[in-house]
């Protein structure tokens, strides 16, 4: 992910399961300073989430990177969390997953 051309904010939680994930209570940089857990968000130029990192105790307990296809649909999902192999799914232009979407430790495997 390219961090020059990236607005950071940060919010207290997310809702519903479906990728991308929905942020929401924005919060002000201020105030992290008073908060345990807190998402850091990463917005492209466009506006759109290209990724999250969910902070707790100070520590990264979750990750999401997030790519689009040229209609805005989700493209890609790639989701980290410490002591896990990482995931990434992958979507056609519809958002809905391919056959050999899913991968961890950069092994392909197909979906049923």
């Amino acid at each position: 992910m390219d961090d020059v051309n990236r607005e950071c904010r940060f919010f207290v939680s997310y809702s519903g399961v479906k990728l991308p994930f929905n942020l929401v209570n924005p919060i002000d940089p201020e105030m992290l300073s008073h908060r345990n857990t807190f998402i850091r968000a990463y917005f492209d130029q466009a506006g759109k989430l290209s990724g999250f990192d969910k902070v707790v105790y100070g520590e990264v307990e979750l990750s999401h990177r997030y790519e689009y296809h040229a209609n805005g649909a989700l493209k890609r999902a790639e989701i980290a969390m410490p002591d896990e192999e990482p995931a990434a799914l992958d979507f056609d232009e519809a958002a809905a997953p391919g056959l050999g979407h899913v991968t961890a430790a950069g092994i392909d495997e197909e979906s049923p």
